[in-house]
């Protein structure tokens, strides 16, 4: 059991890190972020409210995922 904990913490430490990643590298958020044509389109409200969301999802998201499969897995076992 220990390491199928481990595993799901790992899982959601490395959906935390990758959301984020996911989200900095698509053109909508690198214009808000100053990536337009002088600057137009500029919004750092963006890393208020969608980056804390981002980051949750990628950490929850995974996680939850996870469990499903896990369970799922141990209730055809027996």
């Amino acid at each position: 059991m220990d390491g199928l904990t481990c595993a799901g913490c790992a899982l959601s430490a490395v959906g935390a890190t990758a959301g984020p990643a996911l989200w900095l590298a698509m053109p909508r958020t690198q214009r808000h972020l100053g990536g337009g044509f002088e600057n137009e389109g500029m919004d750092l409200t963006v890393l208020f409210t969608e980056l804390p969301l981002v980051v949750l999802g990628g950490a929850f998201l995974p996680l939850l995922v996870f469990t499903l499969l896990v369970r799922a897995a141990g209730r055809r076992r027996g």
